[in-house]
């Protein structure tokens, strides 16, 4: 290789380096612009298409962003009736709560684990009484959680009002963005980068449409069997487990820990509880096994190692969005991993100097 090529390789391979640094060094402000850019890219066929019926652009744009206003709103809706309802119940039941933990759980520690206790006010107050210390260093450590939570959920809710306004302006000028990078493109490069993009385009694509699909299915299969075990707020839990099948392991516990609560505020025996647990079990069968591999399948090429690799690095960079946007970057991200490969194993590094 000429000492010029060698010297601009070298370049590149540097700004690709320090491009990687200041992504992590500036991850905290980049999730919006990256929620953003997934969700721009999501909708933007719709607001195309609504151009096309005549529309101008930017009515176009509002009307999308409506929808998905609407749609957030309306989860909010379902879900807050739900965890009022259970919250209603559980101060109602606290009582038979008390009295079934003396009666059963009570007898239980003292004969298995030699601890006395009765869950009375009295009972309760000594035992706080005795271990105050650890209460107050559980508290101090729960403050400064609360400290450190509050901070969070400030940065969160600053990269939710954030979010909407980065896609307003992403879609507004979408094509004049593609236009712009698309002529920022070395001509040398161009055709094997615009390749790369239509790859990724369709990986995208195949992704969005399976996991919209699957995300569907099993909201309908999940507020059916829950009507069917007869569990309160069925269509609730249904709608909000099968709509939050996109957030990996993260959004099947939430439905399933909120289901097993429900189930178990109905003081109804172990039933409800068996019910919602073959529920769930099926329901993670089906979406392994079943509707995943054929809806999904192996379109977007990651191993499930790679699965979690990847929720936990985009979680780390980015928080809870980065678990949100973890497979579809990543899946972005496997078609230059996959032309590296190529490149790698035609170079004469890998193949030597004979070949």
């Amino acid at each position: 290789m000429p000492i010029d090529q060698r010297l601009q390789t070298a370049l590149w391979i540097g700004l690709g380096l320090a491009l990687a640094w200041l992504i992590a060094l500036l991850s905290p402000i980049l999730t919006p612009f990256l929620l953003a850019g997934i969700l721009a890219y999501v909708c933007n066929p719709l607001v195309d298409r609504l151009q096309g019926l005549g529309l101008p652009r930017l009515a176009a744009v509002l009307a999308v962003l409506l929808v998905l206003l609407s749609v957030l709103v309306g989860l909010v809706l379902i879900l807050t009736p739900l965890l009022v309802e259970e919250a209603g119940v559980l101060a109602e039941r606290l009582p038979d709560a008390v009295a079934l933990a003396n009666e059963k759980l009570a007898p239980w520690l003292r004969e298995t684990l030699g601890i006395k206790l009765r869950f009375d006010p009295a009972s309760l107050k000594k035992l706080a009484a005795d271990n105050m210390g650890s209460i107050q260093n559980i508290a101090q450590q729960l403050y400064q959680s609360i400290k450190i939570g509050g901070v969070a959920l400030v940065g969160l809710l600053v990269n939710l009002l954030l979010t909407p306004v980065v896609m307003f302006y992403l879609l507004l000028d979408w094509h004049p963005l593609l236009e712009r990078i698309d002529a920022a493109i070395p001509r040398a490069w161009h055709a094997k980068a615009v390749a790369m993009a239509r790859d990724v385009d369709v990986v995208l694509s195949q992704f969005l449409r399976g996991q919209v699909l699957v995300m569907l299915t099993l909201a309908a299969y999940y507020s059916l069997a829950l009507w069917i075990a007869d569990l309160p707020s069925a269509l609730a839990i249904g709608l909000l487990t099968g709509l939050l099948i996109f957030i990996p392991y993260i959004g099947f516990a939430t439905g399933f820990m909120l289901a097993l609560l429900v189930a178990a505020l109905q003081f109804a025996g172990v039933g409800p509880i068996i019910a919602v647990l073959v529920i769930y079990g099926i329901g993670q069968l089906l979406e392994s096994f079943l509707l995943t591999p054929f809806l999904v399948g192996e379109r977007i090429g990651l191993h499930p190692l790679a699965v979690i690799f990847a929720l936990m690095a985009f979680g780390q960079l980015f928080g809870f969005f980065g678990v949100l946007l973890a497979l579809p970057a990543s899946a972005a991200l496997l078609v230059g991993l996959r032309e590296l490969r190529t490149l790698y194993l035609a170079s004469p590094f890998y193949r030597g100097p004979s070949a």
